[in-house]
């Protein structure tokens, strides 16, 4: 059964191979791409269902014993954010062929949509850092291809930037991989964890941990690594956005939060409360982008790093609340940033423009879409009764359990930000005359949009109003997380 590990990885590698050979024949091409979504979606849930129910799977490429072969680890975290990766995927293929356009989704799309999925999956599960850094390479491969579908200057620019910031992190991701690996003779991270403590030299591991945390900090947009993403994730077309947004940020603090609770934990005074003042700052930066524009796709680009901010303080105050706060939250953000992104496609498709100030009224001819926005407000603020609520209640116990009381009131304050830049699109989009807008004279369908959002709102909602079924399995994740051994035990069994 362990062979099931490679599937969520192999299956969307195939399938971005053989829709490539007929990408031009669009209705192929679109149902081609259905049904291996839903297929991948299948098989990550069975894993999921087999995680949970018998353990982690350990799958050694060509029998090559860890730590010497390449291993796939699929445990009850990765499990769960390969299947969440999975679900987002088959949201974007049926919200795509509304909202690309015809030479966009011509110019091999699908093929680089599966690429980044097979990146994602494989970083989630992957149990050495080389491979980390080969399947983060895989997925910013894709996501570079998938940037440059459209033809604006600002397109170019920003593609540019982010390709440049992204060389950069890879090749100090790499060569940080090569410092611990002359410290402790191995890239396997279950191997590396049993080593660590052995190394006379703990500040010489401690560097290398730094240096680590900066590339996915990077990544993941921390402060003060954040200035390329709102621009570069605002420019592309609202799906790859959806992508980015969803995924791309979560690859990073996943990276964090693996390495760091699994390798980097013999300074924890250190690392971690570095990790404190850094999630303060992200959240509150992040907020006060949000609050500066009234680009509506660029306020929900902003909204990403104030949430990166509230997984990292679950992190940095390093106890099982809080822990399961961050992934808590982490499954939340990356369901209800696909959401979003969508939303605002299909809003701006609607208004004909980004620009909050040339909207309005929009309630009265997209009532569906207007009740929608709310209550994705509702669910990203993290009022009651909704996933995002759960999220921040654990974390801000498990803040306060620590007397941590900065970063517990950095994150309250910051979700009365969220709520209002939020709340300013409702208002001054939604609301007022309809006369203000210019509605086109046909109102352009909208069906194919508001199926997959409808899909995953109503996932996160549940995720939410359901928390009494979910979040045991989240803290028994969280107490796995916090009990390295259990991982070390089952990657390196005789």
């Amino acid at each position: 059964m362990s062979n099931l590990a490679v599937l969520p990885i192999a299956l969307p590698f195939l399938a971005g191979i053989i829709v490539a050979f007929f990408h031009k024949k669009l209705v192929a091409a679109r149902i081609f791409a259905l049904i291996a979504t839903v297929i991948h979606l299948a098989v990550t849930i069975m894993i999921l269902l087999q995680v949970n129910g018998n353990g982690s799977y350990v799958l050694e490429l060509g029998n090559w014993k860890a730590p010497y072969g390449i291993v796939l680890v699929a445990d009850p975290l990765s499990a769960l954010l390969v299947m969440t990766t999975a679900i987002i995927g088959v949201a974007a293929v049926i919200y795509a062929p509304k909202s690309l356009s015809k030479i966009q989704e011509e110019f091999y799309f699908y093929s680089f949509f599966f690429l980044l999925i097979s990146g994602v999956s494989g970083a989630f599960l992957t149990g050495d850092l080389f491979n980390l850094f080969v399947f983060f390479e895989v997925l910013l491969m894709a996501s570079y291809g998938l940037i440059v579908l459209g033809n604006g200057k600002a397109q170019l620019r920003e593609s540019l930037k982010y390709i440049l910031i992204n060389l950069f992190s890879s090749m100090l991701f790499v060569t940080t991989i090569a410092f611990l690996y002359s410290v402790v003779g191995t890239v396997n991270m279950a191997q590396a964890a049993e080593r660590v403590g052995e190394v006379e030299q703990q500040g010489i591991l401690t560097t290398i941990a730094i240096l680590l945390f900066f590339v996915f900090a990077t990544k993941a947009a921390v402060f003060p690594l954040y200035y390329w993403l709102p621009n570069s994730y605002t420019v592309p077309n609202a799906v790859v956005s959806a992508l980015f947004g969803a995924l791309l940020t979560k690859v990073g603090v996943y990276s964090i939060l693996r390495t760091f609770t699994l390798i980097f934990n013999h300074e924890v005074p250190l690392t971690h409360t570095l990790f404190i003042y850094l999630a303060i700052f992200t959240m509150i930066f992040g907020v006060i982008g949000a609050l500066s524009t009234n680009n509506v796709k660029l306020i929900i680009a902003y909204n990403i790093i104030p949430a990166v901010g509230f997984m990292l303080m679950g992190i940095g105050i390093f106890t099982e609340t809080a822990i399961a706060g961050s992934i808590y939250y982490l499954v939340h953000d990356m369901i209800i940033k696909a959401v979003l992104f969508l939303l605002i496609g299909a809003i701006i498709y609607a208004a004909g423009t980004s620009d909050l100030n040339k909207m309005g009224g929009m309630i009265h001819h997209f009532p569906v879409l207007g009740w929608m926005f709310f209550l994705s407000t509702l669910v990203l603020a993290g009022i009651p009764p909704f996933s995002g609520f759960i999220g921040k209640l654990l974390l801000i116990q498990g803040g306060l359990e620590q007397e941590e009381i900065l970063v517990v009131l950095a994150a309250l304050i910051s979700s009365l930000g969220i709520l209002f830049s939020m709340i300013r699109i409702f208002i001054k989009g939604f609301w007022g005359e309809p006369d203000i807008m210019k509605i086109p004279e046909q109102k352009p369908s909208m069906s194919l949009m508001v199926w997959p959002i409808g899909l995953l709102l109503t996932l996160s909602v549940v995720l939410g109003v359901g928390a009494e079924w979910f979040y045991p399995s989240i803290e028994s994740i969280a107490q796995y997380v916090m009990n390295p051994e259990i991982y070390i035990e089952s990657v390196l069994k005789e």
